[in-house]
């Protein structure tokens, strides 16, 4: 399948999660920028209120589309020792990426946060959704965040992933819901025939609209 753009992809990837529509103990969190069209599509088609939960992938400086760690809110940080010993990365530069990285997370966290209805957790069960899975290094890092948070029960959502990234989730999440998982993924752009970047802008409307259609619903409390 290819989809036509992030709505779309909300679209097809909602219909696969009809079981969960009108749970009351339910959120939708969005990896921005990117997973929040897809998570709107599903929040509205669910009737379930739309937060953000942020990650920052540590991308190696000369190229950083390839993820040696990932940060995420609760201050959990993971790296990929792999990556870091075929590059030789030296622990200077990884703590100067974290920084960065880390100093983006709590703009966003600032940026974000009055257009949210969602307080700040624990919840109970999360529906976790991003636009695609590739090697899964800034998933992880929200999943084990939210274990940390103890979320009762968490489910991954994603358009497209490559197979082998869906198949090892499979262990650490209580389901992974997925449209397409291709043997040879490429990038997860590849699978879209409109990938343009998510502004902050957007997300900031998307996450005001969902508000906006769940102001009857009284905002969340942490689940005790």
């Amino acid at each position: 399948m290819l989809f036509r753009d992030r709505v779309h992809a909300g679209q097809v990837l909602a219909e696969k999660l009809k079981k969960y529509a009108n749970q009351p103990d339910l959120v939708v969190l969005a990896l921005p920028r990117g997973g929040v069209p897809v998570a709107f599509e599903v929040a509205k088609a669910l009737n379930a209120p739309l937060g953000v939960f942020l990650v920052r992938k540590l991308g190696l400086p000369w190229h950083p589309e390839l993820a040696m760690g990932a940060i995420a809110s609760g201050g959990v940080r993971i790296l990929n020792h792999d990556i870091i010993s075929a590059y030789h990365v030296p622990p200077m530069l990884i703590e100067k990426v974290a920084s960065e990285e880390r100093t983006e997370l709590e703009r966003r966290e600032k940026e974000y946060s009055e257009a949210s209805q969602i307080k700040e957790g624990p919840w109970k069960k999360v529906i976790l959704i991003d636009d695609g899975l590739a090697t899964g290094a800034t998933m992880l890092a929200a999943v084990l965040a939210l274990r940390k948070m103890k979320c009762e029960h968490l489910v991954i959502a994603v358009p497209v992933s490559s197979y082998d990234t869906f198949d090892w989730f499979k262990s650490h999440v209580d389901e992974i819901v997925c449209a397409e998982t291709p043997r040879f993924l490429g990038s997860v752009g590849s699978w879209y025939q409109n990938f343009e970047q998510t502004s902050d802008d957007e997300v900031k409307c998307l996450l005001q609209l969902s508000r906006d259609s769940f102001n009857s619903i009284a905002p969340l409390q942490p689940h005790a």
